[in-house]
């Protein structure tokens, strides 16, 4: 039996390059195909420093007429996972501080051909380039790889399956329609019902409208997406494609965030049968965040992207009256986002010196020690496709604090359904009242050790793993796979990116001759 194999499209994957949950997802998703008998190549750009954490390079291949110039596709191997990897390298998009905006927090201005050239490369990987395996199935994730299901129709590579999923339909990849010639999107695809949204081009739209099957992260959340609270404007195009929308949770490496291997942790490394570590964690991360260490009270801490979408901005309003009402209550916060909120945060650390410590920034290292540290996660939500970060709370016996919206709604198991299973707490809405409500239910619970072990050991041996999500999507692949040759009409000349320059050059095995764009 052939092994099918997939390509990864995707704009950051861990630790070749993340900003958030996005990298962790695409990583751990690769990996554990891989573990699992697939073949699997993921492809994403040649940010900085990415070319140096590969190994075992193979001769590099030139790409002439792509969106953005001339561009060169290595393929090696990431040092710290083993994947396989085609890094697209144009220095003039690629090597810069910031993967989508810059020192500022503004998006790049020229983010859309950034990742147009990425969907690009995809294609030009369909159609074969010398050494390298063609892709059965292309796997795109988010907006960023958005057009490449698109292009792969467009070009009539009728035997290559494409899958789109949606890891946070928020951020469309919206962009002015006029740049669609320049990015080699064909005129026919313009339309309303194509990639035009609002007078605007959405790489989101494209990739939903365009793949073969399209999938999301949780149950919930697939439900969500399909009503106008949260369908961001697709939600008639998400229900007109439903019965191709699958729901595939996304999981976690729990190898990577496993309190009784963590080198992050050092000699306090802990499982559940020995909690005793956990404290000493608890001990540590006070002394590291300046935390007075004479308090009883529970240590709540707060890993996240300091945004709306988080709501950052009710966190802020929250904290004084659950620092107020719980006097032994100590407060970590570790992120970064909105500036104002930055400064707000950084006030209530100056009110309660000692008892609360708010450092702005991100990284691996220290979010791991937050989370064996801290007795409880503040993890509010206005949307949240999965929640990665509850999981990685759960995996290190922190009780999680969430908001019940899309994937969170699914994994965390708040006591009012039955304590027996109860893993964390949920709360309602986006108030202010309800998060110190939550807080305070937590505190309480806290006081009631043999209710809160329970919690601990339901969090710590539930399994959050990738090994049924892979399955699924393999399962996916090896269906769409099966499924006669997708109709599309080969034609005489393929669409022009700029004058004289073909889109993508035809394949040997289709005939020699140029494809034209085909609906």
């Amino acid at each position: 039996m052939v092994t099918l194999n997939t390509l990864m499209v995707a704009s950051e994957a861990y630790p070749l390059a993340k900003s958030g949950g996005l990298g962790d997802a695409v990583t751990g998703m690769t990996c554990a195909l891989r573990s699992a008998g697939s073949s699997v190549e993921l492809l994403l750009p040649a940010y900085r420093g990415v070319l140096e954490n590969l190994r075992q390079t193979h001769p590099p291949e030139r790409l002439s007429g792509l969106p953005g110039g001339e561009a060169t596709l290595y393929r090696g191997y990431c040092r710290d996972t083993g994947m396989a990897v085609h890094a697209l390298r144009n220095d003039a998009l690629y090597d810069r501080a910031g993967l989508y905006v810059d020192e500022n927090g503004v998006d790049h201005p020229d983010n859309a051909l950034r990742y147009a050239a990425l969907s690009h490369a995809a294609v030009r990987l369909c159609l074969g380039l010398p050494g390298r395996r063609r892709p059965d199935v292309v796997h795109a994730h988010d907006w960023h790889a958005g057009l490449a299901p698109l292009l792969v129709r467009a070009v009539g590579l009728r035997y290559v399956k494409t899958v789109f999923t949606i890891h946070n339909l928020a951020f469309q990849g919206l962009f002015d329609l006029g740049q669609a010639h320049d990015l080699g999107v064909p005129a026919d695809y313009c339309g309303p019902d194509g990639v035009e949204f609002w007078g605007k081009m959405s790489f989101m739209k494209a990739g939903i409208r365009y793949a073969d099957r399209v999938t999301t992260v949780s149950h919930t959340y697939a439900r969500e997406i399909l009503t106008p609270e949260f369908g961001c404007g697709l939600d008639d195009l998400l229900r007109a494609r439903s019965a191709e929308l699958l729901p595939v949770p996304n999981g976690i490496d729990d190898v990577l965030w496993n309190p009784a291997e963590d080198p992050a942790l050092g000699r306090c490394r802990y499982d559940l049968d020995n909690l005793r570590n956990k404290r000493r964690c608890k001990a540590a991360l006070r002394l590291a965040f300046g935390l007075a260490d004479e308090h009883e009270g529970p240590l709540l801490a707060m890993g996240s992207r300091l945004t709306h979408q988080k709501m950052a901005d009710v966190v802020v309003q929250t904290l004084p009256q659950v620092m107020k009402a719980h006097p032994d209550l100590q407060v970590v916060i570790l992120g970064q986002g909105d500036p104002a909120v930055e400064r707000q945060l950084l006030d209530i650390e100056a009110q309660y010196p000692g008892r609360c410590a708010v450092r702005i920034g991100y990284d691996e290292h220290t979010a791991h020690r937050l989370h064996a540290g801290a007795d409880i996660l503040l993890h509010g939500s206005r949307f949240e496709p999965f929640g990665l970060t509850p999981l990685y709370a759960m995996r290190y016996g922190t009780i999680p604090i969430g908001s019940r919206v899309g994937g969170m709604a699914d994994t965390i198991q708040d006591p009012a359904g039955g304590e027996h299973r109860a893993n964390g707490i949920l709360f309602e809405g986006d108030t202010p009242q309800a998060m110190v409500d939550a807080i305070g239910r937590a505190v309480k619970l806290y006081a009631q050790p043999d209710l809160w072990r329970g919690m601990q050991a339901n969090g710590m041996t539930a399994d959050f793993s990738w090994r049924q999500p892979v399955q699924q999507y393999a399962d996916l692949y090896a269906r769409l796979a099966a499924w006669p040759a997708t109709p599309r009409v080969p034609a005489a000349r393929l669409r022009q990116v700029a004058p004289g320059v073909p889109l993508v050059q035809p394949a040997s095995d289709l005939g020699g001759a140029p494809l034209q764009a085909a609906a």
